[in-house]
Parts: structure tokens; sequence; C-alpha cells
């Protein structure tokens, strides 16, 4: 199940954003980026639905595998875990979420990074 288009982040000026204005959480095998919304990002690609709403970009390296249907795999079980967790209650809370996983060899132990990742949830305080 990916996520829906209106979940998603996208475009260059987002991440930009992201990257300098974030608070960030490091893990051993990702890392999370937290941002307040700022929908004046994206009022110049005319996105007017939902641009204050929760938003979330995962993003895999080349770093981690070269093949793209491992990367895919690995984040595709990371969004599923996350739309189990995530609530609709929660939809008001204004805030972009970018996961970028490091390279290294425990991508293959499943169990290891989903434990990680809902770590990371809840110590960047997304879900209480």
């Amino acid at each position: 199940m990916a996520l829906p288009k209106s979940m998603r982040l996208n475009g260059h000026r987002t991440f930009k954003y992201i990257h300098k204005n974030s608070k960030k959480f490091y893990g051993n095998l990702m890392d999370f980026r937290i941002a307040k919304t700022n929908p004046g990002v994206l009022r110049s690609h005319k996105i007017n639905h939902g641009v204050s709403n929760f938003k979330i970009a995962i993003t895999v390296s080349k770093k981690v595998s070269k093949k793209s249907v491992v990367r895919n795999r690995i984040r595709r079980l990371l969004q599923e875990t996350f739309l189990k967790e995530f609530n609709k209650n929660y939809n008001h809370v204004p805030y972009w979420v970018l996961v970028n996983l490091k390279n290294g060899n425990s991508y293959n132990n499943e169990i290891e990074l989903l434990k990680e990742f809902q770590f990371l949830i809840i110590k960047s305080g997304l879900f209480k």
C-alpha cells in the first residue's frame, strides 16, 4: 500500500526547506528530519489541497543497494508500517517528515529496520 498522494512530499524547494529548518533525530540505520509546514514553498506549484497537513517522504540511497527493486521494497515496507501507525486524528499536526536511510548491511534484517523506524517515530514525538 503506497502513501496517498496528499501525504507525499515533493519538489526540490520542499526538501531544501526541510534540510535547512528541521529538527533531526538520528539512529543507526536512518535519520528523521522534522520541520513545521511551510505552505509558501508549495504555492509556486499551485497545490492548495492539504498544504498544511502532515506529509512524509522516505528516501533510500543507492548506497543502501544498487538494485532499485531492493530500495523500493524497503521504502514500501516503511510506508506500510507508517500507515499502520498513522491515525487520522494526527492529521492536523502540521509537520513535514523526511526519512533518510543510511548505508549499511543490516537492511536484510527487516525486524531491526522496523524496530528502529518505530523507535525514531516515538523519539521524535510524532505519535504520543
